[in-house]
């Protein structure tokens, strides 16, 4: 049975006390977009002149068959089947229903699901790219359907792929299969090897383990952690007092937005001793998260790699394939992450720092995976 013979057509003037299937949309070039007037509106006498301004001569009044939805019910059984932690629906508004985030946090999108759910036709899902900062009441993903009246079977299908998902379970509808692969090269995108007497110890965590917890949110929003953040600015000349420090204010205030907090701001010449005992200070103050600014770079006195290394990190990655931000390195103390920061980080608004504090903030470990991906869109500057 195809949905149109489920529309009756009705002159205007014909439909007083009548009920809309759908929202009717009133333009305004360059003044206004929205809705006129509401599905489930009854028209009235008043209503005529509005609708015709419109270029509404006809409305449908709907009359469902069975196995059929109409578009705000199929809306709003899309928007609930991926709806996560943290999250907000709103009501259907001309057949889109939307998700916002109900808190400041870090958006998490199952982009697999979503790929798949968008290849089986006639369904809309989008969305905000996974790992994006959002505030309350920012939007996260809507959903549609392409037609006014949609078979019921298409949404099910939906329905029924998000518990596969939130169990755990590979997609099933079409060809796509949750990511797969093999593990990066270590120490493949390292700009150059840390000497080997200054080698990390402990093996580089690759890739993150798949499990059912970590695949049952489709589109959800992480909490940021308040951080306990230990930063240690390198660099003679500024020890010295020759020029005034520029990174302490600047990543200060990426912190603080995130909600967590610098302790201390500690200040060494370039000495791979000096910088390793104010890593282990840190540790000793039990920080959560350890930031080594500057020294970054193949200069001969850039001695913050090795020094990070030589503290007894374990070493992700040095060097990230994104511009600004490439000569970055990502590493842990036991469970606590150190990042050496490139002298980018003082004037990009936006670079591999950004990529991954908020995650970190959001309590999320950084594998060699997360740093290899950065490089597809990763080209913002330099």
């Amino acid at each position: 049975m195809k949905a149109d013979p489920m529309l009756r057509e009705v002159k205007v003037e014909d439909a007083i006390g009548l009920v809309l299937a759908h929202d009717l949309t009133r333009i305004i070039p360059g003044e206004f977009k929205g809705r006129l007037f509401r599905k489930g509106h009854q028209i009235s006498e008043e209503d005529i002149p509005a609708l015709l301004s419109i270029g509404k001569e006809h409305i449908y009044v709907l009359e469902l068959a069975e196995g059929y939805l109409h578009e705000d019910e199929a809306a709003l059984r899309l928007a609930s089947a991926v709806r996560g932690t943290n999250t907000e629906q709103t009501e259907p508004h001309e057949g889109k229903v939307t998700l916002k985030s109900a808190i400041h946090g870090l958006a998490k999108i199952d982009k697999a699901f979503v790929d798949e759910v968008n290849g089986i036709g006639r369904i809309v899902m989008s969305t905000i790219r996974t790992n994006t900062v959002v505030k309350p009441g920012q939007a996260l993903a809507g959903t549609r359907v392409i037609p006014l009246v949609i078979e019921e079977e298409p949404v099910a299908l939906v329905e029924r792929l998000a518990a596969q998902r939130r169990s755990g379970q590979a997609l099933t509808a079409g060809s796509l299969e949750p990511e797969s692969g093999g593990p990066a090269e270590a120490g493949s995108l390292a700009p150059k090897p840390v000497p080997p007497d200054q080698s990390a110890t402990g093996a580089a965590a690759v890739r993150r383990e798949e499990t059912p917890a970590a695949a049952a949110e489709l589109v959800a929003v992480k909490p940021f952690r308040s951080l306990r953040v230990g930063l240690i600015t390198t660099g003679s000349e500024v020890f010295k007092g020759r020029i005034q420090d520029k990174f302490g204010p600047v990543v200060r205030a990426k912190v603080e937005a995130l909600g967590s907090k610098v302790i201390d701001q500690r200040f060494t010449p370039d000495d791979m001793d000096a910088i390793v005992t104010e890593i282990r200070h840190f540790i000793g103050l039990g920080a959560d998260l350890i930031l080594v600014t500057g020294g970054m770079s193949v200069d001969p006195d850039d001695r913050t790699p090795g020094a990070i290394a030589r503290a007894g990190a374990r070493i992700v990655s040095y060097g990230t394939p994104m511009l600004p931000g490439s000569m970055l390195m990502m590493a842990y103390i036991g469970s606590v992450p150190v990042m050496g920061l490139p002298g980018c980080v003082m004037h990009d608004p936006y670079t591999s720092f950004d990529v991954l504090l908020p995650r970190i903030c959001a309590g999320e470990e950084i594998f060699r995976e997360d740093i290899t991906e950065m490089g597809y869109g990763g080209l913002l500057g330099c």
